[in-house]
């Protein structure tokens, strides 16, 4: 160690150098690490692949139905939508049962906040008229009562 000016400086690879070297020797544990993780054990095993199935399913209603209920939930419209069309309905076999549902939605004559809406009409002809091309992934374990939104889409239609 010598002195030069006031400052330290270390002929043997001092301080700063072996600081550098322990950065340099955990960045390369950090890249082997990632490097050796099989990113296949992250996905979930298809038991099934997807199959066209019927709309008017039971399962695919209360998918559909809990579908709807997280858009209007999510949604800042003040109007409840309602399903005008559903346009086609998938199912694939994983974990559990996963419904991909095409399905074209219209804004309704019913409040958000009203209590009842068993009477709701999609809103035609005039200015409050909106529909929405939604596509919705929900998964579904039905016979626990289990059901969630993987993925939805939406765009006007």
């Amino acid at each position: 160690m010598g002195e030069r000016g006031g400052l330290l400086v270390y002929r043997d690879g001092g301080p700063m150098t072996r600081s550098w070297g322990t950065c340099l020797l955990l960045l390369t544990i950090l890249v082997a690490l990632v490097a050796s993780t099989d990113p296949g054990k992250n996905k979930v095993k298809v038991l099934k692949e997807l199959k066209v199935i019927n709309a008017s399913n039971a399962n695919v209603k209360q998918c559909l139905w809990f579908a709807m209920q997280e858009y209007n939930k999510e949604s800042e419209d003040k109007y409840l939508f309602q399903v005008v069309k559903t346009v086609q309905v998938q199912l694939q076999i994983t974990d559990r049962l996963e419904y991909f549902i095409d399905v074209i939605i219209g804004r309704s004559n019913c409040r958000k906040f009203s209590n009842s809406t068993e009477n709701c009409s999609i809103q035609e002809n005039s200015k409050l008229e909106k529909k929405v091309m939604c596509s919705f992934l929900v998964g579904a374990l039905p016979w626990n009562g289990e059901f969630m939104v993987m993925k939805k889409q939406c765009a006007d239609a």
